[in-house]
């Protein structure tokens, strides 16, 4: 009786062992660092280590380790002052191919970082970073979405050869006007057929028919649900593209998006992240007229003047073929023709008929794929601060089409496959449904951070010594093996954290300081069990069986309606709502496997098999 077979206790010994390497990361503290990344290249260059090693040593920087990471070099200092000092002279001494930014990362040994463990996560609120306040531009969105049904619209009548004398976009409206009556009636009705999002009515005036198109309501509130979606989407992939650890973008309110970036202390790399996010869009290569006649200001009618990235003057077409947001997916690759870095692209239903269209009629004409970024400059002016938006449009490449295609096609053109990759990056992540605009911007201290990590740690310490000390005092012996349950439970806790590369954030400090309080609730049941069981005169092997195996099920009950209040909060809250149950749902399986198993095996291994006379409990 009370004894386990060979294989239970090898697993509970397993488990503990396990759980203790995948937590041991988490004892290490958190260096100041500097992050190196390429800007282009896939990998960093032979010898740049030692060329940065060797420019720490000429500006007597001291520095604990340069480290390689992935693609990057991780930058390591004893303290915030050296890391400072660093930036600064490294600053322009990398090369425009690499860009830096000040973090924080674990200082682990050798053979911990060989295994590939790693700490768990902490959120703002611990480790310090970086936080973002982003508005959408709602009117900008409903504005764009005008321009696209302008463009739809005028290929509708096109493909229709529907004759219209006049399409123009009046503010919040377009207008459409017709010679005829019955060609105006016969337009309404396909437009209404094809347009049943849209509200049009029909206008009677001396010489002309037209169609007053504009947006309704309802509809402009899914525009501007749908442009703060996309914006959330967009700015969550391609934060998560560069490698940014746990980050946190979400919706506040109707029209804003709260960006926060833990361990970030470089307020510019957040800035550099948010730069990327742009519009794109197809346009045709005006070839029929001179760019030297557009430079002397004689721009022809439907065309624009644009510049490429290296500065040469480029004319386009005035109509838009497709925009970023209709890319569903994108991937690099190389031309089996010629060899030369390309971009598959897959556009969605519409962009694939509209870029069907467009391509047929224009077989061996260049097409031009244009970045278009909106910038926020702040400066001060008489003691004021004032902010200035910037429209920045470039041409990133120029290919040449040479058949006609829909859904899925080639961009060529590109200087490098280091381009073909950034710019399927950019395209695989969307572009944003409208402009934004940063309204706030804060950097968290690492020392506002730690003062919280030190109080949780406390507040552990504090409740875990008030619990052990009661259960010593009260059960005895068994106390002290719940105790050790108890232990066992947060080293638990803390490596499936890691494992899962979660985030610990205040909130999940809470659940955990909860789940030590809840944890011997189940050896209470077990422990009082068995006194019942002396109570009645049997004998200490049997009270210890009955004592487990009848306190199971209350055991499972009691922990089961605390899982699913864990589940219910995971799946209807937020934030720090979603930290806080993942934390107790967690605990709440580890406490049940130390409290049943871990302390089972234990009482086995001392009472199992052996005569006893009295338990001290």
């Amino acid at each position: 009786m009370n004894h386990y077979p060979l294989w239970k206790n090898l697993l509970v010994l397993s488990v503990l062992l396990l759980c203790g390497l995948f937590a041991l990361p988490n004892i290490y503290d958190q260096d100041p660092c500097i992050e190196v990344a390429p800007v282009r290249d896939a990998a960093i260059e032979p010898g740049k280590r030692e060329a940065v090693e060797q420019l720490l040593k000429e500006a007597g920087i001291s520095y604990k380790a340069v480290k390689p990471v992935g693609n990057r070099l991780m930058l390591h200092f004893p303290d915030s002052d050296s890391q400072l000092r660093a930036q600064e002279h490294l600053q322009g001494k990398l090369g425009t191919g690499y860009s830096q930014a000040m973090t924080l990362a674990p200082d682990l040994p050798g053979w911990i970082a060989s295994l590939g463990l790693q700490p768990m996560y902490l959120g703002l609120d611990l480790r310090g970073g970086i936080h973002v306040l982003i508005d959408v531009d709602m009117d900008a969105a409903l504005l764009q979405a005008m321009e696209r049904y302008l463009g739809d619209i005028r290929t509708f009548l096109r493909e229709e050869r529907l004759r219209y004398s006049g399409l123009r976009q009046e503010g919040d409206k377009l207008s459409l006007s017709f010679k005829e009556a019955a060609i105006r009636d016969e337009a309404a009705k396909k437009l209404a057929e094809e347009f049943r999002n849209l509200k049009m009515e029909s206008l009677d005036q001396p010489d002309s028919y037209s169609i007053s198109i504009t947006i309704p309501l309802a509809e402009q509130i899914a525009v501007k649900k749908f442009a703060l979606q996309q914006n959330i989407t967009t700015l969550r992939n391609r934060v998560n593209s560069l490698g940014v650890a746990e980050p946190v973008i979400q919706q506040q309110g109707e029209r804003r998006i709260v960006v926060q970036l833990p361990g970030a202390q470089d307020p510019s790399k957040l800035k550099e992240i948010l730069g990327a996010t742009a519009t794109l869009e197809y346009r045709l290569v005006d070839t029929e007229h001179s760019v030297e006649d557009a430079l002397a200001g004689r721009v022809p009618p439907g065309a624009k003047l644009y510049k490429s990235r290296d500065g040469r003057p480029v004319l386009l077409k005035k109509q838009v073929i497709v925009t970023g947001n209709q890319i569903t997916d994108a991937a690099s690759g190389f031309d089996s023709r010629d060899g030369s870095p390309m971009v598959t692209v897959s556009l969605d239903g519409q962009g694939a008929r509209r870029m069907r269209s467009v391509t047929t009629e224009n077989v061996g004409k260049p097409m031009a794929v244009i970045f278009i970024e909106n910038r926020t400059t702040t400066s001060r002016v008489d003691g004021k601060v004032v902010k200035r938006k910037e429209k920045v449009e470039e041409v990133i490449s120029i290919a040449t089409i040479r058949e006609p295609f829909g859904a899925r096609f080639q961009t060529t053109g590109l200087d490098s496959p280091a381009e073909a990759r950034d710019l399927s990056l950019l395209l695989r992540a969307g572009a944003l449904a409208a402009p934004i605009e940063i309204v706030e911007e804060r950097t968290v201290g690492p020392s506002l951070g730690q003062d919280n990590i030190n109080q949780g740690f406390i507040s552990v310490v504090i409740g875990m010594s008030v619990v052990m000390a009661f259960m010593i005092f009260y059960y005895k012996m068994f106390g002290v093996l719940a105790n050790l349950a108890l232990l066992f439970n947060v080293v638990m806790i803390v490596a499936v954290l890691s494992l899962l590369q979660a985030t610990l954030t205040l909130p999940g400090i809470a659940g955990i300081v909860l789940t030590v309080g809840m944890a011997v609730d189940a050896n209470v049941l077990i422990n009082e069990r068995i006194r019942e069981e002396l109570r009645i005169g049997s004998s200490p092997q049997a009270s210890i069986f009955a004592g487990y195996e009848k306190a199971f099920a209350t055991i499972v009950d009691s922990n089961l309606t605390t899982l699913i209040a864990a589940v219910v909060l995971f799946g209807f809250g937020s934030g720090p709502v979603k930290g806080f149950a993942v934390v107790l749902f967690i605990g709440i399986l580890t406490s049940m496997f130390t409290a049943i198993m871990g302390t089972r095996s234990l009482v086995n291994l001392i009472y199992g098999g052996r005569r006893v006379k009295r338990l001290y409990i």
